[in-house]
């Protein structure tokens, strides 16, 4: 396969898959109302389902690096489109939890960066990067298209067919992606273990501070808006508008890796997410949940692609989805413990600002963390 048609393979499996995951947002409002689920099973689904899919990782990654990332991936974005079928059937809210938990937790897991990453990396090696981040523009695509589309459904069609339509318009996509992917090879999948990631504990770090955040606020600032009071649709619409943020700045991503060390672009993201957070704490007023959105979605979606840039140089392909697969376990377990505390915080105060300046803090951090290691004078000097 040539190599743009991997990354645009690569792009259509990220719309169906982070469209489909974060779209769960846009449902969390109109499916409490309508199923009579409450906000707390809502958080606690969202959570477990996002430890679920970190859980998983290293199991993802073996089988990666064991079967091939065709199949890895179309197995993924079967269950999390059945996700979506099995949430338009579900009766019982104990129903609900297991279905999004499993279902869309594996489903993610086994269809997400991890495996977009081993899929071009096996193709380009080292040149991962603008690859990487052409193919993440899907992201952007799945939040635009997934809240958008469910937003327009939910009045003429009812939540739970919106629900059945997704699902059935995900497993059609992967339809086609079966077709049209070749098999990538795996030579001596059995042979050797995972390689070390010494030296980028810092970049994990930073990783898992930004997830911690990017969860919570995409997941639950359309509710976090109802509260504010915006209507459902319109609450719905902010997760259209931060992708579509996100996929313009994931486009000059493309051309700026050319120019500027993608370590360098990781910081300049991380201030401008510092403001997105800032204003969010700030108020809760239209024009500033708007310039949340915004800011927020054009900064946080492209340091995803990045970092993966930055934590697999040099790597080995055969071994990348085992040796890759605890960045992406931080990652999601510090998006479930941030789920787990924001949902804890809103019970506590009824709002997610006390959450959004933890985040403040955490992307400061993060920030700090990329500054690189100043060597000591003195060892220079013996040097």
């Amino acid at each position: 396969m040539r190599r743009d048609q991997v990354a645009w393979a690569g792009l259509a499996a990220m719309t169906v898959s982070f469209g489909l995951n974060f779209s769960m947002g846009v449902f969390f409002a109109p499916t409490a109302a309508s199923y009579g689920v409450s906000a707390t099973a809502l958080a606690v689904a969202a959570a477990l389902g996002t430890t679920v899919t970190g859980v998983a990782q290293p199991f993802v990654g073996r089988l990666l690096d064991g079967a091939g990332a065709k199949p890895v991936l179309i197995g993924g974005l079967t269950l999390i489109s059945a996700s979506y079928l099995a949430l338009a059937l579900v009766r019982e809210t104990w129903q609900f939890v297991t279905a999004y938990m499993l279902l869309g937790g594996l489903g993610f897991a086994a269809s997400s960066t991890l495996t977009i990453t081993t899929l071009i990396g096996r193709t380009l090696g080292g040149q991962v990067g603008p690859a990487l981040t052409r193919a993440a523009v899907g992201i952007n695509l799945g939040q635009l298209i997934g809240p958008w589309a469910a937003t327009a459904l939910f009045e003429p069609l009812g939540v739970r067919a919106t629900y059945g339509v997704l699902g059935a318009v995900g497993l059609a996509v992967t339809g086609i992606l079966w077709a049209l992917l070749p098999g990538d090879r795996v030579t001596n999948p059995l042979a050797g273990q995972a390689e070390s990631l010494a030296g980028r504990g810092r970049v994990l770090i930073s990783f898992g501070l930004h997830s911690a955040t990017l969860y919570v606020v995409i997941l639950m600032l359309p509710k976090h808006a109802v509260e504010a009071g915006w209507s459902v649709v319109g609450a719905g619409r902010l997760v259209a508008l931060a992708a579509l943020a996100a996929g313009l700045t994931s486009a000059a991503m493309v051309r700026l890796q050319r120019r500027y060390r993608a370590e360098h672009l990781l910081q300049a993201l991380y201030a401008v997410r510092i403001v997105a957070l800032a204003l969010a704490v700030s108020s809760s007023a239209t024009p500033t949940l708007i310039a949340v959105a915004v800011l927020f979605g054009a900064a946080s979606f492209p340091i995803v692609p990045l970092t993966m840039a930055v934590v697999s140089r040099g790597l080995d392909p055969a071994r990348m989805g085992r040796t890759l697969s605890p960045a992406w376990v931080i990652h999601q377990l510090a998006a479930a413990a941030g789920l787990a505390v924001a949902g804890s915080l809103h019970a506590l105060t009824d709002s997610y600002r006390g959450y959004f300046a933890l985040g403040l803090l955490f992307s400061v951090g993060a920030a700090l963390l990329l500054i690189p290691a100043r060597t000591p004078e003195f060892a220079a000097t013996a040097a």
